[in-house]
Formats: C-alpha cells, structure tokens, sequence
C-alpha cells in the first residue's frame, strides 16, 4: 500500500516576522488544523511551533517549505483547491512569496507508514527540475498511478 508525499517550497519576499507576511502567517494555525482533519490527510512536517516555516532546508535563507502525506492524489487536491480557506491562502500567494523560477512543488509515492525526510523531498523536487514528472516525482497535472505492489 502506497501514500501520497508533497513538497512545496516557496520564496519569501518578507521576513518570516514581517508584517507584510501577516496575512499568510496569522492564518497558518487555522489551515493547518484545517489540514489535519480533511479526509485523506495523513501527516505533516513541523518545525519549531504547529508549523515548518522554522526549518531552512535551502541554501537560501529565506526559502520555506510545506511538506505532508496524503491517502492519495486527490485527497491532496480537494484540500489544496477546493477548501476554500486554503484556497484563499493560496490566491495571496504573489503577495507573500517570489514567483519561482523552478519546480516548486513535486508529489511522489511512499510506502504506507514512511514519512519522507526533507533530504529525499530535495531530491524529488531536484529530479522534477532535471527530467520533468516521472512516476518518480510529478505534479497535479502530471499525475502518476500508484505503484504496483509486488507479492
């Protein structure tokens, strides 16, 4: 049995603090708890506090990172589209971050249980940049199924 990983990174235009990035940081606690009761969800990454803008993976200082487990594909999807307080999180985006100049976010298949580390995330999004999607790392457009598992 296989579950959804996801990354995405994205660019701060503030500091993490600044009071330019309140709109995206006063609605953190609520979108994750949001997360954590939607159907399908299964675990996220945190850092110091309820959330990751903490942990600095990057070389770049000011680049932050989101990254969950999910049931599946769609699971993600609804939660990341159609719930509408992400939703509005997510049309705020070019307020608060940089427009990226590469892949920002990449889904990958895991095995049930497998919490993936921000080192092989890195590598997904890396192998996204280098090949495109893959059954190894994609994206919601590109999406790939469920690996078969063998008996």
């Amino acid at each position: 049995m296989y579950q959804l990983a996801q990354i995405n990174v994205a660019r701060l235009l503030y500091p993490i603090d600044s009071p330019e990035l309140s709109g995206f940081t006063s609605r953190l606690d609520a979108v994750n708890a949001l997360a954590e009761v939607a159907p399908g969800f299964v675990w996220r990454l945190k850092g110091d506090g309820n959330d990751a803008t903490s942990l600095r993976p990057f070389p770049d200082p000011e680049m932050i990172v989101n990254m969950s487990v999910w049931d599946s594909v769609d699971a993600l999807f609804d939660f990341t589209y159609r719930l509408a307080d992400h939703a509005a999180v997510m049309r705020g985006r070019r307020d608060w971050f940089a427009r990226p100049t590469g892949a920002h976010m990449v889904l990958w298949w895991v095995p049930a249980g497998h919490l993936p580390t921000l080192t092989e995330a890195r590598e997904r999004l890396d192998h996204l940049d280098r090949h495109g999607p893959t059954p190894h790392a994609f994206t919601f457009k590109d999406r790939f199924a469920v690996p078969a598992t063998h008996p």
